[in-house]
């Protein structure tokens, strides 16, 4: 075994929860004790923070530093932190949505194709569950695109428009932002010349050119915040009005944070009051409740309603 294979191997093991006595150690990696403590030194000169105790219990163990060094994954490590970060790629979190798409960007860099498949094969079996409701985004053009913009990397794409149009892309991608229910991208692009705000799901076919770009400062110094503002500002709005058949802490609790302004009309209704930008998300909220209920507003939502009663009663008829 090569010192550095030697030094990786010390590392791996190391990196396991628990003190390791040098005798042990050695025997491991089938040196003497002397060579595991020049290991040691050499690991703690590479910033790794190994803590040793003495006495008959004593032992080396990789504690907390002040910096985070490199770690070494074996395979099944790999693959379960691949899928739950491709599992949060599809269901964004606040506050660690882009973080966790530049680790799988690093992460699917360098994991080997046997790997890849696996985790390939273990996302494509699995599936969100009913109370998810983010617009479902391909994993891979999350991940080729938060390279790009952490790389400053030209991109390459198509796009469907709000017409049902298909349309070519060259941009320079500066950040993604998780926002409601969607990912969007913030851009330059390149031949319109002018700021650009795409919608993850109606992105195909990514590329990254390997052509860089200077880094560029999004509108107002805040990526999310001006696309924050841009979509709400261009997004329909609509209003609804409903008086719901349950008690209104019931209501409460199943609308969770959609619950919008609920008012109790008597010990077993309230009045719901909620502003979304579709229809459909309105009257998914609604049919999950669970109660009868009488849509007051908007005509908008009481005719997307009694379609969809039409369609489930000729379904089931």
């Amino acid at each position: 075994m090569s010192d550095a294979a030697r030094l990786l191997r010390l590392l791996s093991l190391l990196q396991t929860p628990r003190e390791w006595p040098g005798s042990e150690l050695a025997a491991r990696l089938e040196v003497t004790p002397r060579t595991v403590r020049r290991d040691i030194d050499r690991l703690r000169d590479l910033g790794y923070p190994v803590e040793a105790t003495m006495g008959v219990l004593g032992g080396y163990r990789l504690v907390a530093g002040k910096a985070m060094p490199p770690l070494l994954l074996d395979d099944e490590e790999a693959v379960a932190i691949a899928v739950g970060l491709r599992t949060a790629a599809r269901q964004p979190v606040a506050g660690i949505a882009e973080a966790s798409l530049r680790a799988l960007a690093k992460l699917q860099q360098v994991l080997p194709p046997r790997l890849a498949r696996r985790v390939s094969s273990l996302t494509g079996a699995t599936s969100s569950s009913a109370d998810s409701f983010a617009t479902l985004v391909d994993p891979v053009q999350l991940t080729v695109i938060a390279g790009a913009a952490v790389g400053c990397e030209r991109v390459r794409f198509a796009y469907v428009t709000n017409e049902a149009a298909v349309s070519r892309r060259h941009v320079e991608p500066v950040q993604l932002v998780a926002l409601g229910r969607r990912w969007y991208l913030l851009a330059f692009d390149l031949e319109r010349n002018d700021w650009r705000i795409f919608r993850l799901d109606r992105i195909s076919d990514a590329l990254a050119t390997g052509a860089r770009f200077a880094p560029r400062v999004p509108p107002g110094g805040d990526a999310a915040e001006y696309v924050k503002q841009k979509m709400y500002d261009s997004a329909p709005t609509y209003r609804a009005r409903a008086t719901l058949q349950l008690p209104v802490e019931v209501a409460r609790a199943r609308l969770a944070d959609f619950a919008g302004d609920l008012e109790a009309v008597d010990a077993g209704s309230c009045s719901w009051h909620s502003t979304e930008d579709t229809i459909e998300y309105l009257a998914f909220r609604l049919t999950l409740l669970g109660c009868e209920f009488t849509v007051h507003e908007p005509p908008a939502l009481v005719e997307h309603l009694r379609g969809l009663g039409e369609r489930i009663t000729r379904s089931v008829g």
